[in-house]
């Protein structure tokens, strides 16, 4: 395979049967489940009639054909529709692997009505509200035609056609809107820039918009654990791409990863954006998506849970039905008049404020405030040090890393986007893969941090310790090789720095060099005694993302300086909200 060209492997073949979920066998027909039909006895059951047309088939614009699951309320009233898109397997809902998973972060599966893709819309709920439901299985999945995509534009022009057709069916109202998290957020990002005509309002909840900057070489050190993991997903007769071996093969950015970034200018629906400050594989993506996007009509939600119990909490739901009644049922309901930014502020302390209305992220009255290294003392201030201190450790040892701390002596509110500008240089090696967090200490200097899903018993604190660092927020993350550090001068903005990626620039030795690193949003109250600490170290300081994933590997050796002070100094950016 040659630069830039995409890879394919043979998929996992595909059985139906236990494994895959209750409705995996390829079954095409239409019926009708009762009111109270129950799928399995975990799941609730379902409160009204639904009509439910099973392995229809929809071709694409390439004469592929795949097959879609879709449930809808009985009647002749014309209704709008919902589109679950991944490629999880339209009946992954009822598969063990969802249903273990549910269990083990406390979750009760009896939220749900296993009528569910996994991370998608509930047709128990919708249905009774007057909303078809459409769970497809893309190309190359279960039973489709074709080879699987991965991320891109394949799926986006997949998705529009799907649209197109779902959209002039006898029993839809001409209106078809997306839902879902994770992956079911990334395809929006994806179809909604394809403007299919039909395409009414989405709802991307918790999703990357960038596979190279979020997925295998976040801050250009590579990272393809998770998309190693995400492949077994990928299973049917043909083939499918490949993330990981192309990220071995395209390591700098290219044609290839360009293809793999949403086009926001082109994405204009209107547009029910979820985000939290916590998950560390979508919140980068989900903030740029919501920031870069040019629809006119878009509401950003910052919650401070995890993107499963916040998406089917039930007062949310109630909320984005009210979105999606006005964008796809035309309802007169106020909603326009909701605030297009409602974010969250975490204290870690089990007071976490949410809904805290704003007209923009950040909220207005932060300021970016430059807070200095101190070499010495190991401290951050409003004020450089005069004399040049550097502060250094040993990439190789334990541990290896160094750390500065502020106290704060009134309460103070940070909101949006911090970053940090250093001065580094590497003695011993020609390069540094660095990594950052913000972290906050209570006032004794203990490091708080905050399990996002309903079970904090003795397993979930056993495998986010040191991992699955999405059900565990612990500060916020940024990461860099310093090679990389090349800015992209069009989309970096003061607030926000954005790398290139698509250079490699080697260290002379004893060369300093300036770098900026964006670190993710956060919200977050400090009281009066309570300490915000850096750290920059050597290694992945939160782990993977998830269990059964490998963590990656930096190529670190030698010693590591960070440059504090005169003509070197540098500083933490932090979003400080007036008191």
């Amino acid at each position: 395979m040659g630069p830039g060209e995409k890879i394919y492997v043979p998929a996992t073949p595909y059985e139906a049967g236990p494994l895959h979920g209750v409705l995996s066998p390829f079954e095409p027909g239409t019926r009708t489940l009762p009111a109270g039909y129950q799928i399995d006895p975990q799941f609730k059951p379902i409160p009204c009639d639904i009509v439910f047309e099973k392995d229809v088939p929809v071709t694409m614009r390439d004469g592929v054909t795949i097959y879609v699951d879709i449930f809808r309320p009985v009647g002749s009233e014309k209704v709008p529709v919902l589109i679950a898109w991944s490629p999880y397997g339209k009946s992954g809902g009822t598969a063990p692997k969802v249903t273990m998973l549910y269990t083990m972060l406390g979750m009760d599966n009896a939220i749900v009505s296993g009528l569910a893709k996994f991370e998608a819309p509930d047709p128990a709920y919708w249905c009774v509200h007057g909303y078809a439901v459409c769970n497809p299985d893309p190309r190359g999945i279960a039973f489709c035609e074709g080879d699987a995509a991965m991320f891109g534009p394949q799926e986006g022009q997949d998705c529009h056609d799907l649209i197109e057709w779902l959209g002039v069916q006898g029993w839809c109202n001409g209106k078809v809107g997306m839902s879902g998290t994770s992956y079911l957020a990334i395809s929006q990002w994806f179809t909604a820039a394809e403007q299919p005509p039909h395409l009414a309002a989405i709802n991307p909840e918790e999703g990357l918009s960038d596979v190279y900057r979020d997925l295998v070489f976040r801050g250009g050190i590579p990272d393809f654990g998770f998309a190693e993991r995400l492949r077994l997903n990928y299973t049917g007769a043909g083939q499918r791409e490949d993330n990981s071996l192309e990220a071995q093969a395209n390591p700098l950015v290219n044609a290839l990863w360009d293809d793999k970034v949403a086009k926001f200018d082109r994405i204009t629906v209107p547009a029910y954006v979820t985000a939290s400050y916590s998950n560390t594989l979508h919140t980068m993506g989900t903030f740029r998506g919501w920031r870069r996007m040019a629809s006119k009509e878009k509401w950003l939600r910052i919650h401070a849970t995890q993107e499963w119990p916040d998406y089917y909490d039930e007062a949310n739901t109630e909320d984005l039905r009210r979105f999606f009644d006005h964008f796809l049922k035309g309802a007169d309901n106020g909603w326009e008049k909701t605030p297009r930014v409602r974010y969250a502020v975490h204290d870690m302390r089990g007071g976490d404020q949410e809904n805290l209305p704003a007209d923009s992220f950040p909220p207005e009255g932060v300021t970016n405030t430059k807070f200095f290294l101190h070499g010495g003392p190991r401290i951050l201030a409003p004020i450089a040090p005069v004399p040049e201190i550097p502060a250094e450790y040993d990439s190789e040892s334990n541990p290896a890393l160094c750390s500065f701390t502020v106290r704060f002596d009134q309460e103070t509110v940070l909101a949006g986007y911090p970053k940090a500008h250093l001065w580094v240089e590497a003695r011993g090696s020609d390069d540094m893969d660095l990594f950052l967090l913000v972290q906050k200490l209570d006032a004794q200097g203990s490091h708080l941090s905050h399990i996002t899903v309903p079970n904090s018993g003795a397993r979930m604190q056993d495998i986010t310790e040191q991992g699955s660092s999405v059900f565990r927020y612990k500060g916020s993350l940024g990461r860099l090789r310093v090679s990389a550090r090349h800015l992209d001068p069009a989309l970096s903005t003061d607030e926000v720095p954005a790398h290139s990626f698509d250079r490699v620039e080697k260290l002379s030795p004893g060369e300093v060099v300036d770098i900026e690193i964006d670190l993710s949003p956060m919200g977050m109250v400090f009281r009066p005694g309570e300490q915000l600490r850096l750290v920059i170290g050597a290694r992945n300081i939160t782990g993977p993302l998830v269990p059964l994933v490998t963590d990656l590997t930096p190529d670190n050796k030698g010693q590591h300086v960070i440059h504090t002070g005169g003509s070197r100094a540098s500083y933490l950016q932090l979003p400080i909200m007036a008191g």
